[in-house]
């Protein structure tokens, strides 16, 4: 069931699974909804946790027309969300949403007991002339750029198919018919266009402030980046020493928790166990 959560600006969606267990707030990337958890909650929630999908400020049931729509407006819906909720929690976030919850861990430490990014964008991206060379890669980047410069679902469904590469989830084409008809809904595109556009520095400012465990989680075949491993070893480098771990997914494109669940389940139970303990 949907419930909803008024912060300055605007109204953040999100629904709750399971009564008891310490809390896990889930948190997806740009032009998608909570619906991007619908493999990995009930999961989480046999293994014992309370789980809050929420759909980011211009997505899914959230509102639109927000003054920002940075890694750092997402923070402070996220810590305005754990705070509701009753927390400390857990954060899992995927793409931009993992940046965000960097920078939540960072300001509100007594809120967060662990980080989870999926396939993040939590560091300045610096990009080489030789990186188009790399087929996957340009590929990749032009489907983005046409999303952002024309505002095409067209342009969208280009990516998602190049991010989810070989293996498509069993629902596939009736859940890239929802986020089709979730971006023409009025405003919801240019939500999509203005967060391509933002830059994650503000996320990469804030790794060395994180104090608690967190572990990132790469797609190797990640067309987002030119090495989806050299991006998660620099952010774990980034980290404060000892706090970081990195684990990649084989096969994987930028949405493992969708593509290959049971492979993410994998490595996100045991280190959440470990928290836990």
């Amino acid at each position: 069931m949907t419930e909803f959560l008024n912060v300055d600006g605007g109204t953040i969606a999100y629904e709750v699974t399971g009564a008891t267990g310490p809390l896990v707030v889930l948190a997806h990337g740009m032009g998608d909804s909570r619906e991007a958890y619908r493999f990995l909650t009930p999961a989480l929630v046999q293994a014992g946790y309370r789980v809050a999908a929420m759909d980011l400020r211009g997505h899914g049931e959230s509102s639109v027309g927000w003054a920002s729509y940075t890694r750092t407006a997402l923070a402070g819906d996220l810590i305005a969300l754990v705070e509701h909720l009753g927390g400390p929690a857990i954060l899992v976030g995927h793409s931009i949403a993992g940046g965000a919850a960097t920078i939540a861990a960072a300001k509100a430490p007594e809120l967060i007991t662990a980080l989870v990014e999926l396939a993040p964008f939590t560091r300045k991206q610096q990009v080489k002339l030789g990186d188009m060379r790399v087929a996957a890669y340009r590929r990749g980047a032009t489907a983005l750029m046409g999303t952002t410069i024309l505002g095409s679902t067209k342009q969208w469904a280009k990516y998602l198919d190049l991010a989810y590469p070989g293996t498509k989830p069993v629902d596939w084409d009736a859940r890239l018919r929802q986020i089709t008809a979730m971006l023409r809904e009025p405003g919801r595109m240019k939500v999509l266009q203005k967060m391509g556009t933002i830059s994650p520095v503000d996320a990469g400012e804030q790794l060395g402030n994180v104090s608690c465990p967190t572990l990132i989680v790469q797609g190797a075949l990640d067309p987002d980046w030119v090495s989806p491993q050299a991006e998660g070893e620099a952010i774990v480098a980034d980290l404060p020493t000892g706090l970081g771990r990195l684990a990649m997914i084989d096969g994987a494109g930028h949405y493992p928790h969708v593509q290959y669940p049971q492979q993410t389940l994998a490595v996100v139970l045991p280190f959440l166990a470990g928290v836990r303990a």
